[in-house]
């Protein structure tokens, strides 16, 4: 609608849950957050999707971390609850403070220093597609290289035929709520 190149149009798309899931499972691991590649993909909300296709500790696929690991008896049972608590952690801390305003503005930041210091990072922002991922004409949050001009491209990772179904089901329930939005104008 605003004609601008889509490389111009950016949201926050899931860069805070990506930092959240990063957070449980360094906590749950016991490996600092910077050794941790995690990502939460589709929309900033209950049908977000945990990538866990392309979640790695130093390099290593989680899958194959967790038995070395050691810190639990049931990993499929633990992944569940840290996607969990990633999708739930906004109620929780509006529920204790009343807003989730701080956090926000932390991602904000993020954004726009990559983009003013063009450094060329993977942040999983919000991105009008076109084609990636199997979709077209919605914004979702999916990893995306930035720099000096905005989106620079999108990353299509591959991911499992089921967190694919998921990020299309995000994808479905985003563009829903688009159409009742456009009814009541």
């Amino acid at each position: 609608m605003s004609g601008w190149n889509r490389a111009r149009i950016i949201g926050t798309g899931t860069l805070l849950d990506s930092a959240r899931f990063r957070f449980l499972l360094s906590q749950h691991c016991g490996i600092d957050v910077h050794n941790i590649h995690a990502y939460i993909l589709g929309e900033h909300g209950d049908s977000e999707v945990a990538a866990w296709s392309m979640t790695n500790i130093a390099g290593i696929p989680i899958d194959e971390y967790c038995p070395v690991c050691g810190r639990c008896n049931n990993w499929n049972a633990k992944r569940l609850e840290i996607e969990e608590t990633v999708r739930n952690y906004a109620y929780h801390i509006i529920n204790y403070k009343g807003a989730t305003y701080y956090a926000i503005s932390l991602v904000l930041v993020r954004i726009v220093g990559a983009i003013l210091r063009n450094e060329m990072s993977v942040l999983i922002i919000s991105s009008v597609l076109d084609g990636e991922y199997g979709l077209k004409d919605i914004s979702l949050g999916v990893p995306c290289v930035i720099s000096k001009k905005g989106i620079k491209y999108v990353l299509e990772a591959k991911l499992s035929q089921e967190e694919l179904r998921a990020l299309h089901n995000s994808a479905s329930i985003l563009k829903n709520v688009i159409k009742e939005l456009e009814g009541s104008w």
